[in-house]
């Protein structure tokens, strides 16, 4: 399912317009996107939880040349998914 698709199945599940449903995407991605960038986390009960782990620096081989190169410490995003979840999927 792409956004679009997400859209639609939104806007026939709660009676809203596809631009307001498309609106409110935008917005929970956009405060999703913003809270992570603040190293908070955001955790919906029985959905899942949101968060940003840091990734060492390590180091990694360059797959063309064989040469090793060293691959900076970064941070990532991770969703570790709720019970309620990953029950519904069982």
């Amino acid at each position: 399912m792409n956004k679009s698709e997400l859209v639609s199945a939104l806007s026939e599940k709660t009676g809203l317009t596809k631009k307001e449903c498309d609106n409110c995407l935008g917005a929970f991605i956009e405060t999703i996107t913003e809270t992570l960038q603040k190293q908070d986390k955001v955790s919906l009960v029985g959905f899942g939880t949101f968060e940003v782990k840091e990734r060492a620096e390590r180091q990694g081989i360059n797959p063309q040349t064989k040469e090793k190169i060293t691959i900076p410490a970064s941070n990532a995003p991770v969703f570790k998914a709720g019970k309620a979840l990953k029950d519904s999927l069982n």
